[in-house]
């Protein structure tokens, strides 16, 4: 039992994150380049899903790697939904700064800022442009958790947000996927159906696990599965890198410049958007670890319902384009996380201090004044 537990606290280990996600990374475009898996044709994922309730399922290398890649998602997703209070969501009613700043920024300023950088830098690559939108469309709904608690933020208040996200998500990939890509020719109904997948399913199964966990184990015996849950989770974002590396890995090695095209404007809209809502926040008084928990909200994209999307309704290289994205969104979180404990003190400690000295040396000069005040009138 002790050597089980042990296991699973070093798979949760923070700190060995990035090293599961890299071997997770190289694991996956080793295996990819020994079967030359790209060489296949590619079944979507949600044609594999009707090909097995029709009983037309057939066991290829195609399908069982489509197949792959919804498995991977429901094991990273369903985890993230069990811990979804629905009965909290009123809570966001009571932190309106925090939930106005991050919906303001993931729906109203996010897509639009990465449709800019893809104009500014991929213009004249098509596939790759589509790629960077897609990547751009949808908020993170599992690793910006992990971000938070690296960077000891309000890990409460980001779950209460990403449960947020989840839903609206749901409702507004399809229009802004239609609205921002309207040119290129897709179906928007497929992009319907991947959402539901993707997203609906684990989130109806993590709500009624939930219900049915803490009506059986009340909520004490249901928080003993914490360790359990978010272990799978973690395993299930390190199988999901290794489906989507093993896709489209090689070609990754064969075109490696297309990293630093995708690197330039992903890595300004990662910092830029975290920089203006981080000081926003400090700028509108929210404490630091309410900064940091709406700052990687507004931040984290949903790298693995882009590639999702990207390989179901899109052509194989605009999910090549999908799958660099981890490549550089791990490393600049990452860097993000060590910006924000850095600046720390400096923001929010000493200037907290600073003003609250002001207000008592405001205080301090006021009182003789409302004393003099007070004996004028009698």
């Amino acid at each position: 039992m002790d050597s089980r537990r042990g296991w699973l606290h070093i798979v949760q280990d923070c700190r060995m994150l990035p090293v599961f996600v890299v071997v997770s990374m190289a694991v996956g475009i080793a295996f990819g380049k020994l079967y030359g898996i790209s060489n296949f044709e590619l079944t979507p994922p949600i044609d594999a899903i009707k090909a097995i309730f029709r009983g037309q399922y057939e066991f290829t290398v195609p399908n069982t790697l489509a197949l792959g890649v919804v498995i991977g998602l429901f094991l990273m997703m369903f985890p993230a939904m069990t811990k979804i209070r629905f009965e909290d969501l009123g809570k966001a009613a009571r932190s309106p700064k925090q939930l106005l700043i991050v919906m303001f920024f993931n729906y109203a300023v996010a897509p639009f800022f990465m449709l800019g950088l893809a104009k500014l830098f991929l213009a004249g690559h098509p596939d790759l442009y589509t790629g960077l939108v897609l990547y751009g469309l949808a908020p993170c709904i599992a690793m910006v958790i992990v971000f938070t608690f690296l960077a000891l933020g309000n890990n409460a208040m980001a779950i209460v947000l990403v449960a947020i996200n989840s839903i609206m998500q749901m409702i507004l990939i399809p229009v802004y996927a239609k609205l921002l890509l309207g040119e290129i020719r897709f179906d928007v109904w497929v992009v319907g159906e991947s959402v539901i997948l993707y997203l609906g399913i684990p989130l109806i199964a993590g709500f009624f696990t939930r219900r049915i966990g803490i009506a059986r184990m009340g909520e004490a015996g249901f928080d003993r599965l914490k360790t359990g849950l978010e272990t799978l989770s973690i395993l299930g974002l390190l199988f999901t890198l290794i489906v989507m590396f093993a896709l489209k890995g090689d070609l990754i090695l064969e075109r490696p410049a297309i990293i630093l095209q995708m690197a330039i404007p992903m890595t300004l809209f990662f910092w830029l958007i975290f920089g203006v809502v981080y000081f926003t926040g400090w700028g509108l008084g929210l404490d630091y670890e309410d900064s940091v928990a709406v700052a990687f909200n507004s931040t984290g994209r949903d790298f693995e319902i882009a590639i999702a999307i990207a390989i179901t309704a899109f052509n194989p290289a605009v999910a090549l384009a999908t799958v660099v994205g981890p490549l550089i969104e791990v490393p600049v979180m990452l860097a993000l996380v060590w910006f924000a404990r850095q600046t720390r003190y400096r923001l929010f400690e000493i200037h907290g201090r600073v003003k609250a000295a002001i207000l008592m040396d405001a205080t301090a000069l006021l009182q003789p004044e409302a004393a003099r005040a007070s004996e004028g009138k009698r």
